[in-house]
C-alpha cells in the first residue's frame, strides 16, 4: 500500500479525488467490463476496442497502484493473466449504475 497515493497526493475535494481515480476514459471502460467479473488482458482489449495495448497497460497499472484492480499472474507458459475489481473498486458500481442511468436519458432525450 505504500505505492498507493496518499492523503497528502490526493485533492482536497472529493469529487476531484474521485476524478483523478476513475476520470480517464478508459479507466471508466475498464470498471464497466471488470464489474461484471475476472477477465484477461486480451478480453479487456477486445471489449474496449481502439484503446493501445500500451495505454491499457498503463491504465490497468494505475489503477492497481491506486487500489482499484487486482492483478493475477499464472506461473504457465504462455503466461496468464487475470484482472478483477478489488472490493474498493467495487464499491464504484453505484457511480458506474448512476453514470449508465444518466446517459441512457441522455439518449433517449436528444432523439
Amino acid at each position: 500500500m505504500s505505492e498507493q497515493k496518499t492523503i497528502k497526493e490526493l485533492p482536497s475535494c472529493p469529487v476531484e479525488t474521485t476524478l483523478t481515480l476513475i476520470g480517464d476514459k478508459w479507466k471508466v471502460l475498464i470498471l464497466r467490463d471488470l464489474i461484471t467479473g475476472t477477465k484477461r488482458f486480451g478480453e479487456l482489449k477486445k471489449s474496449i476496442g481502439s484503446v493501445s495495448q500500451k495505454v491499457l497497460t498503463a491504465q490497468l497499472r494505475d489503477m492497481e497502484e491506486s487500489g482499484l484492480v487486482s492483478r493475477k499472474v499464472y506461473a504457465e507458459v504462455p503466461p496468464k493473466v487475470e484482472y478483477s475489481l478489488t472490493e474498493l473498486g467495487k464499491s464504484l458500481k453505484p457511480i458506474l449504475d448512476a453514470m449508465q442511468s444518466w446517459g441512457e436519458g441522455y439518449k433517449a432525450s436528444v432523439k
